[in-house]
């Protein structure tokens, strides 16, 4: 009896080790399988996030702007002694121009004015901006008038009242914001950057309790869709990235196998025989044909191989079991495949 089960628990043994072997490498190949995709997940979205900063440009600009006027002259009250002049830097930080080549801007003044009575008999002014280059040269010139929106009496009486609680707790005053749009379609030549711009009101009797320059940027082509749908655009241009990395990975992994970085002269074999008494003989032989930079595994299992091996002592099965071993190795040789774990077993 006993000579019966230590065959079988050998059997098992071998069944078993190989079985581990598999598991062992299933979980290495899907840990690795998992590290390659998050990087390249990461290289995805990296590159996307490069590229969007570096196209994209600044949507909107917004700067205050401050006026200063001359005051050394005799003049009446709420008159100046000189036009209102404000020179405005179009640098961020100082350094970085705020309009980029060939993308088309609004260029618009936005005016915090009083509703006093100078403003209203003010009726319309002009606004003049110039835009300059690093050396002080006009690159781009334009006047726009302006004046404040038409109230009747009786509508600024009843909006006076209507306020009342609001304007005596100081809640809201009696202003009106005019916008005025200087630029509709203003683009910086790249010759000629524009580095900043001096903005005149062309009125001595002008009153503003604040100014606002603002920019904002139309986009056409690729940047209106990334600009109006981000979302969308990100999962494209991610997926993108994604697809082209991973097809760059494949290639390369194919030609790390099937390339050859070891010759095929480098296979190792080794064989192991596992014989048992001749009453119930078991023939249990194992050939691994190794490569020393892959951990495949292909289970081969066949029983014509082992139907010439007689029954005898084990110098003659093993030899008996030379030339079948020589040429499974010129076979995977010829096949190019890395590695094998070629797996007989026969019972009798």
């Amino acid at each position: 009896m006993g000579g019966v089960t230590e065959p079988v628990f050998l059997w098992l043994q071998v069944v078993l080790g190989v079985t581990l072997h598999r598991a062992r490498r299933t979980l290495l190949q899907a840990a690795i399988l998992f590290c390659v995709l998050a990087l390249l997940v990461w290289v995805a979205v990296f590159l996307y996030g490069s590229f969007y900063y570096s196209y994209m440009p600044t949507v909107s600009f917004s700067t205050p702007v401050h006026y200063h006027y001359s005051s050394d002259c005799d003049a009446p009250n709420s008159v100046l002694c000189s036009f209102p002049v404000a020179n405005i830097s179009l640098l961020k930080n100082g350094k970085d121009q705020v309009m980029i080549y060939g993308q088309p801007y609004r260029i618009s003044l936005e005016l915090e004015m009083p509703e006093s009575i100078v403003n209203k008999q003010l009726g319309m002014f002009m606004i003049k901006m110039s835009c300059y280059t690093n050396d002080g040269q006009t690159v781009a010139a334009v006047v726009r008038s302006a004046m404040l929106h038409y109230r009747s009496g009786l509508l600024q009486t009843l909006n006076t009242l209507l306020f009342s609680p609001l304007l005596l707790t100081g809640m809201t005053e009696q202003k009106q914001l005019v916008e005025v749009e200087l630029f509709s379609d203003y683009k910086a030549n790249s010759y000629q950057p524009t580095v900043g711009a001096v903005i005149e009101i062309q009125s001595q009797r002008v009153q503003v309790y604040s100014v606002q320059l603002r920019i904002h940027a139309f986009f056409t082509g690729i940047r209106y869709l990334l600009y109006n749908f981000p979302v969308t655009s990100a999962v494209i241009g991610v997926a993108s990235n994604f697809a082209f990395l991973s097809v760059i990975v494949l290639f390369g992994y194919l030609q790390f196998i099937w390339g050859g970085l070891w010759p095929p002269e480098q296979v190792r074999v080794r064989c192991g025989l596992f014989l048992c008494n001749r009453t119930f003989p078991i023939f249990a032989v194992h050939l691994y044909l190794t490569l020393k930079y892959n951990c495949c595994e292909v289970i081969l299992s066949t029983s014509t191989l082992f139907s010439k091996i007689p029954q005898k002592d084990n110098d003659h099965v093993a030899e008996q079991l030379e030339e079948p071993r020589q040429e499974a190795s010129v076979i995977q040789k010829g096949e190019g495949v890395n590695v094998y774990t070629l797996s007989f077993t026969r019972v009798y």
